[in-house]
């Protein structure tokens, strides 16, 4: 390829840390009426709406703890970053409205590479109708470091935390699980081939579900719409980040419950028992101990069931108990085991 034919890339230097912060978030638009001011000036304003409560959280991935390079878009990278924040605002049965990035870089990466990343966190906020209204750039002597705060609303009756869970409530969670951790095992593995062999192409047809949940997971707003029409307030809820084992540990430490989840009843994509079948592994150990499924595990009291029970998105996979019987699963045989928290801990020390 010629010289003059091959893409030039800008390094941050030219532009220096205000140049790359004007490049960045000229192309942001606000549609929340509580975002008075974005970007721009020393401080974001937001006016809290009338009758909610301000929800507030952070969420922060770091290269090579939360994410490898190698396999995952710049531009995925970005719109994952986002979810994973509005997450936690669905977690608390409430509804996003801003966010504020906070980045910082090392000198391998050019400008165009954070356009890239810019441009998957700004479609992300297209489509959970978030604001993007400030954040803060440096330099990083150890690769990209990717920080958010975000906030969020809800009305104060609804708003539902870890701790309300009741002897006899329904155990719930939305979508599949598993499909994330899947999708990770997969790419590793075509990673490990492919540093192997180079000349190797992996192929990687038939797991299109499992990659998008990998590299672009979503956030499911829909269901905090859902709870909204149907007229259900869960009595606790916590989001699927760190694997379904780790998740009803807290949620029932938190209420001071005990439970029983039936292993037939985990909801499981067929991509996912596929991939489990081929690696020899069960498909119920990737729902257990995998994360960044970004799903809704929550608890109803059993009378509200009728009201979710035409909707294919969640799924009753078991009830709560008193703490005394423990976090339990019985699976496919009809034997209870008890369910240690096995997801994912970036603190754990890794063989």
């Amino acid at each position: 390829m010629a010289e003059e034919e091959k893409k030039k890339y800008t390094e941050i230097s030219q532009l220096g840390e205000f140049g790359l912060i004007e490049l960045l978030t000229k192309s942001i638009k606000l549609t929340q009426a509580s975002t008075i001011k974005g970007v721009g000036d020393d401080s974001a304003v937001i006016a809290p709406e009338k009758d909610k409560q301000i929800l507030f959280s952070t969420d922060m991935m770091v290269e090579g703890i939360h994410f490898d390079l190698t396999y995952t878009p710049l531009r995925h990278l970005g719109y994952k970053a986002v979810s994973s924040n509005v997450s936690d605002i669905c977690a608390m049965n409430g509804m996003p409205t801003q966010i504020v990035v906070s980045l910082a870089i090392s000198n391998q990466y050019s400008v165009e590479a954070l356009e890239e990343i810019y441009k998957g966190m700004r479609f992300a906020c297209e489509e959970y109708g978030v604001d993007f209204v400030g954040g803060d750039t440096t330099s990083s002597t150890s690769g990209l470091v990717i920080s958010i705060a975000i906030l969020g609303k809800a009305n104060e009756k609804e708003i539902t935390y870890r701790s309300g869970a009741k002897k006899n409530d329904f155990i719930c969670v939305s979508g599949d699980l598993g499909t994330a951790y899947a999708g990770l095992l997969l790419l590793q593995q075509a990673k490990h081939a492919f540093n192997n062999d180079p000349s190797l192409k992996p192929d990687l047809s038939g797991y299109g579900n499992l990659l998008q949940r990998q590299l672009m997971p979503h956030a499911r707003t829909e269901i905090i719409s859902l709870f909204k029409s149907s007229g259900v307030v869960p009595t606790s809820m916590i989001d699927i980040s760190d694997g379904l084992s780790s998740e009803i540990n807290h949620l029932c430490k938190a209420s001071n419950v005990g439970c029983i989840i039936y292993e037939e009843k985990i909801p499981v994509n067929a991509e996912v028992e596929k991939l489990a079948a081929e690696m020899n592994t069960s498909p119920t150990m990737y729902a257990l101990s995998g994360g960044e499924d970004y799903e809704l595990l929550f608890t109803i009291n059993s009378n509200d069931w009728k009201k979710l029970s035409d909707s294919n998105a969640v799924t009753v996979i078991g009830e709560i108990n008193e703490a005394a019987d423990g976090i339990c699963l019985n699976d496919k045989s009809g034997k209870e085991h008890l369910i240690n928290p096995k997801g994912w801990d970036s603190f754990e020390k890794k063989d």
